[in-house]
């Protein structure tokens, strides 16, 4: 088919009518007018900053001064990075009726679906199933459809869930399309208010039984005789041997549907669908999560080669059926589709609670920032729910770098059956743990290597060689993923994140440096925001400590409430903070929400932001190994429960929640003794603002002092964190004096 090579479709010339429309974000005028006052207030408080050290009459003074003066600088240098998003937001709309009414299902691009897992035990195989049955079940011609499955655990239960998905995919695919589903995801449907009828409590029986078969196979760790049916499935476990393990065993790769002959009970194709397990050896490198997206490029390559790719998480499914047709609004516009290399649609989850006690939503990072980054060059790559042309992966628009073998170039036309044996031998070829030994995969090629962050990382780098992007964000949202539900296994992921993104910091891709002149100025101020991103800790760390140690010293570090300057630090605070709020309220965010955005944000600072630093540093000196850890998806019903109270969970032992809690105490202690010096009518004036920050601190600690104090359950914070908290804060409290006397 013409110009499959670059996602186009054989219908796309120079006549084809656009199927989007872009419009500017009407607050942008705001924002620029906004960003030049507030930045004069900044100059003006670096500059009051400045006369206290020049001032300093003491060694302990000078400390204090310069410790503020340092939070500022980086506080400044956030917002201004910041402001990268607020100066051209668009917004923009699709129109795929009219696309369907012009241009034919068969010319049509194929597509590709990579979909990773590593773990049946922190990813339960029925939810990636579902993942996989959700696009298998696109409005799209089955035929041009072909999903893999990367699991990166070698798992033969993750093999063996998948083979009972191909099975009952004959009945879902026409189930659905029979009924018009819009929640083609099984989980979803079912637990929906749809109405029923005999149909359907047919196909549920059949996914019941479905579900407990991989449930009793995940129990026992082994796919047993039992379920096995066929020589073919036998076959596939074979290489299940005694040598076999997660770090160790040789490439599996396995078509379980094939869309050229498989059909489903009503005589329609099924899309494809192909278990791949990467080769593994302890001796070579495997670079996570990249490195299992890699070898998914390569062996989809030789498989069907299409040239439009959907990367998914495993547990992130479909939530329109359309969502293709959205995709190709974009792709047949000739103005825009030679520089197009992705199109990213937010992350969006089902499942928070009312509140979002843990932040979650990442509304900034997946709507608000993307909305402001498509007024440039487009959105950051997400690691999920993003639309890929194939050609992206292969070097800039204009120069494209040949792969080590014609059969993985993008242009190149797949002419022999996915289960030919030639064609499965060099998959398994390319999917072997030395085969990017001495090639550029990762490097300038593929996903890229170099950063925990892959996705982040990835994106920045496909920018740099001169794609652009598109923020596609329909009113339904297109994917839907589960959030964790643990306040722990949030603070894990988010360290693992701030590892990945000071390896970007600390490389010679500094967006600072090589992103401001490659990408432009305000898409590079942009990527430095997220890199920037651990810098958060030294402005909380501080802000959160030393103005409360000094009050319960006596200590006065801030203007008087009487004083000019006072009224500077008002503005500073109220103009930040009611921005974002504005920002947040007008992408259909709520107060609540917004407050507990606000509170993980300084939970984040205290925590992940730092032990992550620390980690990455201790790294860096050879002391500490960084892991991939996998988030854990399995929902445990106690903590289900306590998530939907909107009540946190602090049960899991963590050095994380040590400092969150030694600040909880000494901001509770320095806040009641300011309360007792402004009862005794003594230095409220001069004492408010720092008065006014550990009160702002202890409201935000409110679930804390509950899981230290109220809490029975387990989600209590643990005694020993406790019991090491007071001791550390008492410690600090008692060495403060000595830094501060003159």
């Amino acid at each position: 088919m013409e110009g499959l090579g670059d996602c186009t479709t054989s219908s796309s010339t120079t006549a084809t009518p656009t199927f989007h429309a872009l419009r500017q974000a009407r607050r942008t005028a705001l924002n620029r007018v906004f960003a030049a006052i507030y930045s004069c207030a900044i100059l003006a408080l670096l500059y009051h900053h400045a006369l206290k050290l020049i001032h300093s009459t003491s060694l302990a003074s000078f400390f204090i001064s310069l410790s503020l003066f340092i939070s500022d600088i980086f506080l400044a240098f956030m917002w201004v990075t910041q402001q990268s998003f607020r100066m051209t937001p668009v917004y923009r709309s699709e129109f795929p009726e009219q696309l369907k009414q012009v241009v034919n299902k068969s010319d049509f691009p194929a597509l590709d679906v990579f979909i990773c897992t590593a773990d049946p035990y922190k990813e339960p195989p029925i939810s990636v199933v579902n993942t996989a049955l959700s696009v298998m079940a696109y409005d799209y011609p089955a035929e041009k459809v072909s999903v893999y499955i990367s699991d990166d655990g070698g798992s033969q239960i993750t093999l063996f869930a998948f083979m009972e998905a191909a099975k009952f995919a004959s009945h879902w695919l026409p189930f659905c399309r029979k009924n018009n589903i819009v929640e083609r995801s099984p989980d979803a449907y079912f637990a929906s208010n749809q109405p029923w009828c005999s149909e359907t409590e047919k196909i549920k029986e059949m996914y019941e039984s479905m579900k407990i078969k991989v449930d009793n196979v995940l129990e026992r760790g082994k796919v047993v005789d039992d379920y096995i049916i066929g020589e073919e499935e036998l076959t596939a476990f074979t290489k299940w041997t005694n040598g076999f393990t997660r770090q160790d065993h040789p490439a599996v790769i396995q078509v379980l549907v094939d869309n050229s002959k498989d059909k489903d009970i009503s005589g329609h194709l099924i899309p494809s669908l192909i278990y791949v397990s990467r080769e593994k050896s302890r001796t070579s490198p495997h670079h996570f999560k990249a490195g299992a997206l890699n070898a998914l490029l390569r062996v989809s390559s030789i498989m069907t080669n299409a040239p439009m790719i959907l990367t998914l998480d495993c547990d992130m499914y479909s939530n329109d059926p359309q969502t293709p047709i959205r995709v190709l609004c974009y792709l047949t516009d000739p103005k825009i589709r030679s520089t197009l290399g992705y199109i990213q649609f937010p992350q969006k989850f089902h499942g928070l609670n009312e509140n979002d006690i843990y932040a979650c939503e990442h509304k900034y990072t997946y709507i608000v920032n993307p909305l402001g980054m498509d007024g440039l060059s487009g959105p950051d790559y997400a690691g999920s729910g993003c639309f890929f042309c194939r050609r992206a992966f292969f070097g800039g628009p204009s120069n494209m770098i040949s792969p080590e073998i014609p059969e993985l170039n993008p242009h190149h036309v797949v002419a022999k059956h996915i289960q030919s044996q030639p064609i499965l031998e060099l998959a398994h070829k390319v999917a072997g743990c030395n085969f990017e030994n001495g090639t550029r995969w990762g490097y300038k090629i593929g996903f890229k290597y170099g950063s925990l962050v892959e996705d982040f990382f990835t994106g920045y780098r496909l920018k740099a060689e001169g794609w652009k992007a598109i923020f596609c964000h329909p009113k339904r949202p297109a994917f839907l993923g589960d959030v964790p539900i643990s306040l722990v296994e949030v603070l894990v992921q988010c360290k693992r994140w701030t590892i990945g993104l000071l390896e970007v910091v600390f490389s010679k891709y500094n967006p600072i440096t090589f992103g401001t002149k490659t990408i432009g100025l305000l898409m590079g101020l942009a990527y430095a925001h997220y890199s920037f991103w651990p810098s958060w800790s030294i402005p909380i760390t501080i802000y959160a400590f030393i103005p409360q140690l000094a009050l319960l010293n006596g200590v006065s570090i801030f203007p008087k409430v009487s004083e000019p300057w006072f009224f500077l630090y008002v503005f500073l605070f109220l103009g930040a903070y009611g921005q974002h709020l504005l920002e947040f309220i007008l992408e259909g965010g709520t107060i609540q929400r917004w407050w507990n955005d606000q509170r993980m944000w300084m939970i984040r600072g205290l925590s992940c932001f730092l032990f992550g630093s620390l980690e990455y540093f201790l790294k860096c000196l050879g002391i500490s190994t960084t892991s991939f850890n996998v988030t854990n998806k399995v929902i445990d019903d106690e903590q289900s429960k306590k998530y939907e109270q909107g009540v946190f969970d602090f049960g899991v032992p963590s050095p994380m929640l040590v400092s969150l809690t030694m600040s909880a105490i000494i901001n509770l202690a320095a806040l009641v003794r300011g309360l007792t010096e402004a009862f005794m009518g003594r230095k409220l004036e001069e004492m408010f603002v720092q008065m006014f920050i550990a009160g702002f601190v202890v409201v935000n600690s409110a679930p804390i002092y509950e899981a230290m104090v109220l809490r029975s359950d387990k989600g209590r914070m643990p005694i020993k964190t406790t019991v090491v908290s007071i001791f550390l804060a008492l410690a600090l409290y008692v060495l403060f004096p000595f830094t501060v006397r003159n």
